[in-house]
């Protein structure tokens, strides 16, 4: 437990830029859950839509400071390629 003020100052600080972080991280995590599905389900036009959701959403939340930005670049990444693949084989079809 902190002893000197400042530290339970930190403390509290702490715990409301958990708070705030916390509705942000959740809403990124859902964005892009619903995005995945989408592209599972194999509708490129509101696939591609959520996608761009998404990753704004991503954007968002690395330029905050709340998930590192490469950690933002790597999510992104997985999700575009998932949404080309799934364009590339609705092509051929």
């Amino acid at each position: 437990m902190a002893h000197s003020r400042s530290a339970k100052k930190q403390i509290r600080v702490a715990a409301r830029r958990t708070l705030r972080n916390k509705s942000l991280r959740s809403r990124y995590k859902t964005l892009v859950s619903k995005a995945e599905k989408l592209i599972e389900a194999g509708d490129p036009e509101s696939a591609s839509a959520a996608v761009r959701v998404a990753v704004s959403a991503l954007d968002k939340t690395a330029q905050r400071g709340i998930i590192h930005r490469n950690n933002a670049a790597r999510r992104k990444s997985r999700l575009v390629k998932k949404l080309n693949a799934m364009q590339a084989q609705a092509s051929k079809a």
